[in-house]
């Protein structure tokens, strides 16, 4: 999973990511309003992890503003504002969640995946497509009920590009979801076209379609 962490408390924010790096996401870090609204409106999360109180403006502007720009990013308010009023507007506002510190990071992570699982699985851990199945906890892709031996990030990938079927997806955005946002500066995304001729031969080889279609000049397609 692709996560935006906005945290001003350095200490907390740089905790949140090195947990939840470890549990094998990309992790994007915000220390303010202004680098956080920069980021959301360049980059597409799984899910954007949000403080409220940020020393150069207010967490709910930002949701409110996620919002406007229609995009699909789960939120998870981290705050330490209890009160039943917060919790209310942040969720009425359009929050996945809402989780008052201190908190557990264990129960920080479990919170995130419910949330995506709920956006992008239908609330199920297996991702049904054809004749691929994608275990989400368990990170197994199979073909025809035989297990397909992916490395992370083409199972990364192969996520990916199922989660949003029927989509073009451009080299660019395939690279940040997957490696962060420092592969935005790389000098060609031609790796992303070496992963993808891994992915299609393991997945034919099995048995499966090739449904990676090339759009010219652009990058590809699942369907």
């Amino acid at each position: 999973m692709k996560l935006l962490i906005v945290e001003d408390e350095e200490s907390l924010s740089r905790s949140i990511s090195q947990y939840l790096t470890a549990e094998g996401n990309i992790c994007d870090v915000a220390l303010t309003f202004d680098q956080a609204s920069e980021k959301i409106g360049i980059y597409d999360y799984d899910c954007v992890l949000l403080d409220l109180g940020l020393p150069d403006g207010e967490g709910l502007e930002l949701l409110k503003g996620l919002k406007k720009l229609r995009k699909a990013d789960g939120v998870l308010i981290i705050s330490a504002r209890d009160s039943i009023e917060q919790r209310v507007e942040g969720l009425s506002l359009g929050a996945d969640d809402y989780l008052v510190k201190p908190f557990h990071l264990s129960e920080l992570n479990a919170r995130i995946t419910a949330i995506v699982r709920r956006r992008n699985f239908n609330g199920n851990d297996q991702l049904v497509f054809n004749e691929i199945t994608i275990d989400v906890s368990a990170q197994e892709v199979m073909v025809n009920h035989a297990k397909v031996h992916l490395t992370k990030k083409e199972f990364d990938i192969t996520l990916y590009f199922i989660t949003n079927k029927s989509k073009v997806i451009s080299k660019s955005a395939a690279a940040v979801h997957i490696w962060g946002e420092d592969a935005d500066m790389a000098d060609s995304f031609d790796f992303i076209y070496t992963h993808i001729k891994n992915i299609r031969k393991k997945l034919t080889d099995a048995g499966a379609k090739d449904y990676f279609h090339s759009v010219y000049g652009v990058g590809y397609k699942f369907q």
